[in-house]
């Protein structure tokens, strides 16, 4: 199988980056799209070229380290499904393959394909933990919490922080991230004592990144490996609210 890789090269967020093409060969289908990016670099090491810088690290859907954008898409050209997860058999034979990092102000590119996305941790610090002391560990039946209700806070609690919400985002809204963090803590009891300063301190410093506003196109929801809904982010919204109020 043989591919052109168009891919983004940029030594520093300071330089000017271009699209840069690499015809490579020998490549199959049942390859996943990172290992296709290891062969090449192995191509590229034998000729004596600097590699191409991209981050990865469970390549199992996981983690979220592995974003970049696929033909104009997060991810690639499927639904639900983290970069590491995209195998070569998405693609034919001969296809031209543009690969860029996440665009936005607030994930300033590091190298090629790498993004700093430190700003998302810097909103987890603001409150997407429980503080409260709550002694030992209870038994998993002894707090009562209705399925719905545990069922809404694990689907926000899978968001794997990859960045793809913000880098689809017209306006690079970090909203359906900080939404999920705050949502799936505040939804469960522990979490309620919490809930209004955790909801004002992560927003602010959400605001405080630079990342823009959220004006529900759902292109995020589309997008997220993970198919996190934008009814998070209205429930943020009022959460926001209410802290203002009796926070």
């Amino acid at each position: 199988m043989r591919v052109i890789f168009k891919i983004w090269r940029q030594e520093s967020a300071a330089s000017k980056g271009e699209l840069r093409s690499y015809e490579i060969d020998g490549l199959t289908e049942d390859m996943s799209f990172l290992e296709a990016l290891d062969h090449l670099n192995e191509q590229l090491v034998l000729k004596g070229e600097e590699v191409i810088a991209y981050e990865y690290d469970c390549r199992e859907g996981i983690c979220g380290q592995c974003g970049v954008f696929i033909n104009g898409r997060a991810h690639g050209p499927h639904d639900n499904m983290t970069t590491c997860q995209l195998h070569m058999r998405s693609f034919k034979d001969g296809d031209t393959i543009v690969v860029e990092p996440w665009r936005a102000t607030s994930f300033p590119i590091i190298k090629d394909l790498v993004v700093d996305r430190s700003a998302f941790d810097r909103i987890i610090e603001q409150g997407a933990f429980i503080s409260a002391k709550t002694g030992t560990a209870p038994e998993a039946n002894a707090i009562p919490i209705p399925k719905t209700i545990a069922d809404a806070a694990m689907d926000a609690a899978a968001c794997i922080g990859c960045g793809a919400c913000v880098a689809t985002c017209k306006n690079s809204s970090a909203a359906l991230f900080t939404a999920a963090k705050i949502n799936h803590l505040n939804k469960l009891p522990q979490g309620k004592a919490e809930q209004h300063q955790r909801t004002k301190e992560m927003t602010w410093q959400m605001n405080e990144e630079g990342f823009g506003s959220c004006t529900f196109t759902g292109a995020c929801e589309v997008e997220c490996p993970e198919g996190i809904s934008i009814t998070n982010i209205a429930e943020m919204n009022a959460r926001y609210l209410k802290s203002k109020v009796f926070g």
